[in-house]
């Protein structure tokens, strides 16, 4: 978390700068919004802008636009500075902190901008595999495609993969392809000399010379200009950039991670993405599965987003009632993961009794979630989900308890044959036996042959 303090805060400077050093931020200071946007444009970048609301913020962030520098900006005052703080916020300011600052608001701040809660949680097996090979291939400088699902946390995995990097105490740079126009993303990328184009009016270091060191992400990569994708190619295969309007040639020492949610081979056939780049970025292919191919994964992700909105909203964490398990891991979850972490945000608000119950699980609109027909899941699906539930419901048992639920069921629904439940079971039929009659005097009811109970 880099960020950058602009102004005096009121004499609180120091006071704000450790409070956030203490939460890990990394804390530059310029007195100035001038030597602020200097600072910026050399590469010197930062996640969060913390202004003193006697700067004029309005021009702070209309400057900031004219430059296409992506940064959200929150205001710092006095509390008698209302007015000042009202301005600061139409002008564009996300938050407003008041001085002298408050430890826990700083690192609500800086923790919603770093999105610390975007942490790794699984214990499904199909994600387990993903996240042993990304594990094995983080301290490379391989190239690394990162595939899947809108929603399913590809960004959160390039994180990962860089924290576990060697280059995990350098800079982790993202740039979201999809989002930014084609005329400023090359810009964006490499970065131009003044005067390269209209509205060009200083020196800006891009992406790439930003990331030196450390690792660039290339966010939604096969939105990219097939154009732009060539100059792309050049600086991966031989790590050197040109500024655009630029002269002499810049070197970068940087590890590239891309993700993308559409079909790039697909794309190489249609012309739309270049082969030659797709075989460099794609030394190694991280394929994260959708949500719902990873039912075991469903409830913990669930249970996450309960304790963390709870917390948030100042509510009593409330566990989710069985129904709601099994709704949750039979819906199809079209979203992923973000649909599942909005889907919990509302159901704690609408929550009135000890549990979530399937009643609080809704749309957006409040109408109750459309469940999922297990008809049109896989038989690997059906398998995982039923697996999920059964071993849930093992927990705090006993194995004698167990192996006792196990064999009566099977007896049960073999109507009763002896025989065909030990087959089942791989048990011989004395074992069989043996334990029917422990049971039987224990007062268990045991399922009677069909036969007999016919003749009773």
């Amino acid at each position: 978390m880099r960020l950058l303090i602009i102004g005096s805060l009121k004499g609180q400077l120091s006071t704000a700068t450790k409070m956030a050093m203490d939460k890990g931020a990394k804390v530059v200071h310029a007195d100035s919004i001038d030597i602020a946007l200097t600072s910026l444009r050399s590469g010197r970048s930062a996640d969060l802008l913390m202004v003193d609301v006697v700067e004029n913020i309005g021009e702070l962030i209309e400057r900031l636009e004219t430059e296409h520098i992506h940064v959200p900006v929150v205001a710092c005052g006095v509390e008698t500075d209302a007015a000042a703080a009202v301005k600061a916020i139409r002008s564009g300011a996300k938050e407003y902190i008041p001085l002298p600052p408050d430890a826990e608001l700083i690192a609500a701040v800086l923790a919603a901008v770093a999105e610390e809660s975007n942490v790794l949680i699984y214990r499904d097996e199909a994600m387990a595999r993903v996240m042993q090979l990304a594990g094995q291939v983080a301290p490379s400088d391989a190239s690394i495609l990162i595939t899947g699902e809108s929603g399913v946390g590809k960004e959160v995995l390039a994180r990962f993969v860089h924290g576990k990097s060697n280059r995990a105490d350098k800079q982790f740079i993202s740039i979201n392809c999809a989002a930014i126009p084609e005329a400023l993303l090359e810009s964006e990328l490499f970065g131009h000399e003044k005067g390269a184009f209209t509205g060009a009016i200083a020196r800006r270091i891009g992406k790439f010379e930003e990331a030196d060191g450390g690792t660039l992400l290339l966010d939604e990569i096969s939105e990219m200009d097939t154009r732009l994708q060539a100059k792309l190619l050049r600086a991966i295969q031989e790590r050197v950039i040109d500024r655009v309007g630029g002269r002499s040639p810049i070197k970068v020492n940087i590890r590239i991670i891309a993700t993308s949610n559409r079909d790039l081979v697909q794309a190489t056939h249609n012309g739309s993405f270049r082969e030659d780049l797709l075989y460099r970025l794609n030394v190694v292919n991280l394929n994260i599965p959708p949500l719902r191919d990873r039912p075991a994964d469903i409830v913990e992700l669930a249970n996450h987003f309960i304790s963390k909105y709870s917390e948030a909203n100042a509510i009593t964490v409330h566990p989710l009632s069985k129904a709601a398990k099994q709704q949750l891991i039979a819906s199809r979850w079209s979203g992923n993961v973000r649909e599942l972490e909005n889907t919990m945000h509302r159901a704690i608000l609408l929550a009135t009794g000890d549990e979530i119950g399937v009643d609080d699980i809704r749309m957006p609109d409040g109408t109750p979630i459309n469940e999922a027909n297990n008809g049109d899941l896989s038989v690997t699906a059906q398998a995982a989900i039923t697996a999920e539930l059964t071993a849930r419901n093992l927990v705090g048992q006993t194995v004698a308890k167990v192996e006792q639920d196990l064999i009566l069921e099977t007896l049960g629904h073999c109507l009763g044959n002896r025989t065909h439940a030990a087959n089942i079971l791989g048990i011989s039929i004395r074992t069989m036996r043996n334990k029917l009659k422990l049971y039987a005097d224990e007062g268990v009811d045991i399922p009677m042959p069909r036969d007999m109970r016919a003749a009773s």
